[in-house]
């Protein structure tokens, strides 16, 4: 049991007992049961035996109506109508017909039928579940110098933990000191380790692989990123899609139509007729049209698409968003963090004549040693053995300077710093996106640094592998058009919208989404707008804002664009498997009255093919929860 979960023992002992084997399950075991009893019924009346296969057939009619006509007959006092009760007046009607085998038939099928579908659920909750227990329930922590195990749900921030080779860390932290590889695969779905060092944020679950780490807590131990992402999911399986609402649409009003219909036939066929072969069809109609399979069409596909998203790395916060995602037909995707990896380095150094590359980020750097600004980090990371930088001083927008072993260094944007006979490659470097600074000494221009977000390595193959499809792309930045439309060029996408404030984005995903269903993918504050504005909102890698996992329909656990591709063929595979079922749960619906009224089928008969279509739709729907190869599949569809 993990030390994250906020569950009490009860809602554990009944995972527990969904985990087990389906013949140590109570809730399908009772159908079951009443299974072998009709089966053994009808065994017993074909060999000539009528009153032990009426018993057989009382025994599995009561095990299998105990499954669903209590909470029929609690919804009825309530004013609620349902299926249930449909098939409890059908199979009471049977029984007072005198045709107990087809009541039992009716009564095990159904509850079968139930069952299925709630172990179907558990089984796509499954890997949820399996989620928490990634976190280990003990932590080794520093105390006053010694280390102390103590329960991982009892952490705290401010505490610092001991992480050895081999061990999960136990809840979100920030390292402190140590370096390390940590394995991430069952939380995002990277099979590639991530080197981490000082100063770098961690995730509950993740595998220290090589050396001794001490992790700052950042988060509770029952409250952290994995927390998050299993009350995401949660969520989503509690909750159901556009389509599913149109089923209940169908159902509600279809419940009530099905007892008029049934009483009409009774009473006219009655006047015209037999009464007892009239009341016979009326409770065949019963059965017959009763929404069964479409009742359970949408939520077994939804719930086995969502879980098992959930285990590569995707997390969809309802079905309804799950159902609208396989619609989209344009994704805008925000620049910095998303489209780069929002870690500036130095991709270009041009020096003068008489200087060397490394001399001029050196002497760059002994002053950014000093400095807060965003660029400055890059450059000490690219020369990390600067000489020390004194009477170092920052003007605010205009750079900074101080003395370099007894020369004045300054250091700035070409705007503030001249770059003088530099210019004309202060422009081609802008031109590839880099944001450039000059560097001068003794007041002279002694080189310039092209500092740039780099492109993650799978966004061309993302891009061509979304144009292939017939995705539409578009990136969104506040970034200068120029900067924008070099990084755009790279990988490969044609519309860009450049130099837009939050508000901006918004409106340029609102004007995309009038002609098309769109997708916007963020991970910042100045994000959420669009994010909240799309069809259907993507916050990237859990590390992002809050703001824009809150505003967003989606989170990406990981940083590998090459998620998108994947999900929407995992979403568009589900909507297909959702419009099938839908289908089929009409096409019944459709059929077997008109077949009930004429007497073309019998009780037993409707009941059979009502129920087995009903498994049918179960078994489909489970398909939405293969994950392997789901691009690859799409690939071949599309």
């Amino acid at each position: 049991m993990s030390a994250t979960t906020h569950a009490p023992v009860e809602q554990h002992e009944a995972e527990d007992e969904h985990d087990a084997p389906w013949w140590r399950d109570r809730a399908v075991m009772v159908p079951v049961a009443s299974g072998v009893a009709f089966v053994a019924g009808v065994a017993a009346e074909w060999s000539g035996a009528p009153t032990a296969a009426l018993v057989l057939f009382w025994v599995g009619l009561l095990l299998g109506a105990s499954t669903f006509v209590p909470a029929a007959l609690r919804k009825l006092a309530t004013g609620k109508l349902g299926v249930a009760l449909l098939m409890t007046m059908s199979g009471t009607g049977a029984v007072i017909l005198g045709h107990v085998g087809e009541a039992a038939a009716l009564a095990f099928l159904y509850s079968i039928a139930e069952a299925l579908e709630d172990r179907a659920m558990d089984r796509a909750r499954a890997g949820l579940r399996a989620l928490l227990r990634l976190v280990p329930e003990t932590a080794t922590v520093l105390d006053d110098g010694r280390t102390l195990t103590v329960p991982a749900r009892d952490l705290a921030p401010g505490q610092v933990m001991v992480i050895r080779p081999g061990e999960r860390i136990a809840t979100d932290g920030t390292i402190r000191t140590g370096h390390s590889s940590l394995d991430t695969s069952a939380i995002t779905g990277e099979s590639i380790p991530v080197e981490v060092g000082p100063g770098e944020a961690v995730s509950a679950a993740a595998i220290n692989t090589t050396g001794v780490l001490q992790v700052e807590v950042t988060a509770a131990g029952t409250d952290n990123s994995l927390t998050t992402i299993v009350g995401l999911v949660e969520q989503a399986q509690a909750e159901k899609g556009q389509r599913a609402r149109l089923a209940d649409r169908i159902a509600r009003p279809l419940v009530p139509g099905v007892l008029v219909l049934a009483v009409l036939v009774a009473l006219i066929g009655s006047l015209a007729g037999d009464p007892q072969t009239w009341i016979t069809r009326a409770l065949v109609v019963l059965v017959a049209a009763s929404p069964c399979a479409l009742a359970i069409a949408v939520p077994i596909t939804v719930v086995s698409a969502v879980g098992s998203a959930s285990r590569f790395g995707v997390i969809i916060k309802s079905g309804a968003v799950f159902e609208r995602f396989g619609d989209i037909g344009h994704v805008a995707l925000d620049k910095t963090g998303t489209l780069t990896r929002n870690r500036p380095t130095v991709t270009a150094v041009v020096p003068t004549a008489d200087v060397t590359e490394e001399q001029v980020l050196a002497w760059a750097a002994a002053l950014e040693q000093h400095s807060t600004h965003p660029l400055a980090a890059a450059i000490t990371q690219a020369a990390p053995a600067a000489p020390a930088g004194q009477g170092v001083a920052e003007e605010a927008g205009h750079g900074i300077r101080g003395t370099v072993d007894g020369h004045q260094v300054r250091v700035g944007s070409p705007r503030w710093v001249d770059p003088r006979h530099l210019t004309e490659r202060v422009r081609e470097l802008e031109a590839q996106g880099m944001t450039v600074v000059v560097v001068h000494r003794d007041g002279t221009a002694a080189g310039t640094i092209g500092v740039r977000d780099e492109l993650r390595p799978e966004v061309p193959e993302v891009v061509e592998t979304l144009t292939a499809r017939g995705i539409g792309v578009t990136m969104l930045t506040g970034d200068n058009e120029r900067t924008s439309r070099a990084l755009a060029a790279q990988a490969g996408i044609d519309d860009v919208r450049a130099e837009l404030r939050p508000e901006g984005k918004s409106a340029a995903v609102r004007e995309l989404s009038a002609h098309r269903p769109t997708a916007m993918i963020g991970d910042g504050i100045n994000d959420a707008p669009a994010l909240a504005a799309a069809g259907v909102g993507i916050a990237m890698g859990t590390t992002g804002s809050d703001a824009a996992i809150e505003s967003a329909d989606i989170a990406f656990t990981g940083q590998d664009l090459r998620l998108l591709p994947q999900a929407i063929a995992h979403a568009r595979r589900g909507r297909r498997i959702v419009n099938q079922n839908i289908a089929l749960s009409l096409v019944i619906i459709a059929v077997l009255p008109p077949l009930a009224v004429t007497g073309v089928l019998g009780l037993a008969a409707v009941v059979l093919v009502h129920e087995l279509a009903e498994v049918l739709v179960i078994l489909n729907g489970l398909r939405a929860a293969r994950t392997h190869h789901a691009s690859t599949l799409a690939d071949r569809r599309n």
